[in-house]
């Protein structure tokens, strides 16, 4: 699995993103700009000693890693979606695209996308899921659909 991050703002979320990624043997891809340092003190320290573990690659913009995966399949997950996270049949090649803590994924990015899906939230508090709880509730649904490769 594959795991996208466009423009992070909060290190610690991806620190625990990277865990995550790190303990189901998924790729953690990240799209610049981000909103911290890699070295920052703050998100190894959420990584733990895991960091080390991680598969990451870091792209200079958007259209950098779609030009790297161009026969991939990528998946949106966004408080705009039409379709429900759990309505959808993952592979093990699928990226797993969320966008940054405050704003989302640009609309830009979303437009004339198909596989734009969304978590189930209540409608009347203005927040969403953290980055890192949503991240996690999706990948654990993809890799449940496949068995959890891999794990025990």
């Amino acid at each position: 699995m594959n795991l996208v991050l466009i423009e992070p703002e909060i290190p610690q979320n991806t620190g625990n993103i990277a865990r995550t990624c790190v303990m189901t043997q998924t790729m953690l891809h990240l799209v610049e700009p981000l909103g911290f340092s890699l070295s920052q003190k703050e998100l190894r320290r959420a990584g733990l000693d895991y960091w080390r573990y991680l598969k990451l690659r870091v792209y200079p913009d958007y259209s950098a890693l779609r030009a790297a995966y161009p026969e991939h399949r990528f998946l949106f997950f966004s408080t705009r979606g039409t379709r429900l996270y759990t309505d959808v049949l993952y592979g093990p090649d699928d990226f797993l695209v969320f966008g940054c803590e405050t704003r989302g994924l640009p609309p830009a990015i979303l437009e004339g996308e198909k596989d734009v899906l969304r978590i189930p939230m209540v409608e009347q508090i203005p927040r969403s899921l953290n980055l890192s709880n949503a991240a996690a509730i999706v990948l654990y649904e993809a890799l449940r659909q496949q068995g959890f490769p891999g794990m025990r």
